[in-house]
């Protein structure tokens, strides 16, 4: 009797297992990932109207799909600064969603689910990558030229929009499209299919985001696309989230800082000429 009592005694002290995620194994999946994704781009796309309805009234409402509409929006710089603080506001929202996707309700430590290391990726490393990419860049924007489309158009609308533009691409930006693309994305993907797929997949989509944004302007796109890869490569090569974020926000502030000084420099004669393909 004391024996058999004994071994029960020794099967309930053995601990239970404990999963210890990562940010290649994460405690969200595919589905939870993709539905995140969707939610983040319903978010850019209709809290920035929602914004906008109060102060265009019942103009607002009559006609939202004209041409002539979205043109005179454009031309109001006021309407212009309410929608970008409708996009800031959309990525409040949404790093507030990736919090609770991420942590399980404070379940899990946030940085350490999405990687908050340096992975091995050097200084050297992101200037050299830098270099390379804006050359590029530039090459492709003097090979096929430069479109207009609707970013151009809000940099022209007013100098306040130049800044509210440069304020977000470099400080929310960077960090929301990081965590929702490279960080919750990839890290499911990678995992549900493989690296290769999930580079393929994860870079695709982020550029496709983008296409609306700077459509028809091809040069800046295929740039998108590019920066796009290096940014997936790198989460790849590093398994962590945080070189990617500091890439990503190396480069929009860098690019913000000449669409601020445009003006003031020898050649400038519209300040929405600049190398302005931001990641937004």
């Amino acid at each position: 009797m004391n024996e058999i009592t004994g071994a029960e005694s020794t099967e309930e002290s053995v601990p239970e297992t404990v999963h210890h995620y990562s940010p290649n194994d994460p405690p969200w999946n595919s589905i939870v990932a993709f539905l995140f994704w969707i939610f983040s781009v319903l978010m850019i796309t209709i809290v920035p109207v929602l914004f906008l309805l109060p102060y265009l009234g019942p103009e607002g409402f009559r006609k939202p799909d004209s041409k002539a509409f979205e043109n005179s929006l454009y031309s109001d710089p006021t309407a212009v600064l309410v929608a970008l603080g409708g996009t800031f506001g959309a990525h409040v929202i949404t790093l507030i969603a990736a919090w609770f996707v991420v942590t399980r309700l404070n379940k899990y430590s946030f940085r350490e689910m999405l990687g908050w290391k340096w992975g091995g990726f050097k200084i050297w490393h992101g200037v050299l990558i830098f270099a390379a990419v804006y050359g590029v860049a530039i090459g492709l924007n003097q090979l096929i030229g430069s479109q207009d489309n609707d970013m151009l158009k809000i940099l022209r609308s007013s100098r306040g929009a130049v800044i509210a533009v440069a304020i977000i691409a470099t400080l929310s930006a960077p960090l929301v499209e990081e965590i929702v693309y490279r960080g919750i994305l990839y890290s499911a993907f990678q995992r549900t299919f493989n690296v290769p797929i999930a580079v393929s997949a994860v870079t695709l989509i982020f550029a496709l985001v983008h296409v609306a944004q700077y459509y028809p302007d091809y040069g800046t796109i295929l740039a998108i696309l590019l920066l796009s890869l290096i940014l997936t490569m790198i989460r790849a090569k590093t398994d962590n989230l945080l070189p990617c974020i500091l890439f990503h926000f190396v480069f929009n502030g860098f690019q913000s800082v000449l669409l601020i000084l445009q003006p003031y420099l020898p050649d400038a004669v519209d300040p929405a000429k600049a190398q302005s393909f931001f990641f937004r």
